[in-house]
């Protein structure tokens, strides 16, 4: 069994944003700023402008998965696996993130 790994909402917040900077850097036509960390949902990540609806499926499950990579990168063995992007669409909002992985644990 995995032990079990604590990180605050703050680091994971700041890993995230770190990495939409890296990945917006790779994507030229996304233009976005996570205002913040949505984790309600059955994928962590941050809600979406408009502006991606201009977007095919590939390019934001592309950077979804730039996204998730810089996540892992930055957070290391505190995320246990390497983070998958994912794309999460309900009621008209779109989350970009990555499956909750089951070995983390929050802590305030």
């Amino acid at each position: 069994m995995a032990k079990a790994t604590s990180i605050s909402v703050t680091k994971l917040s700041a890993a995230v944003q770190d990495a939409v900077k890296a990945a917006m850097e790779k994507h030229p036509k996304v233009k976005v700023q996570p205002s913040k960390l949505a984790i309600g949902h059955l994928i962590w990540g941050f809600p979406v402008p408009d502006q991606f609806d201009t977007l095919t499926m590939r390019e934001t499950q592309a950077f979804a998965t730039d996204v998730a990579a810089g996540v892992s990168k930055s957070l290391g063995s505190a995320v246990g696996a390497q983070l998958e992007g994912a794309v999460f669409s309900h009621g008209g909002h779109l989350t970009l993130g990555f499956p909750a992985p089951p070995e983390v644990l929050f802590e305030h």
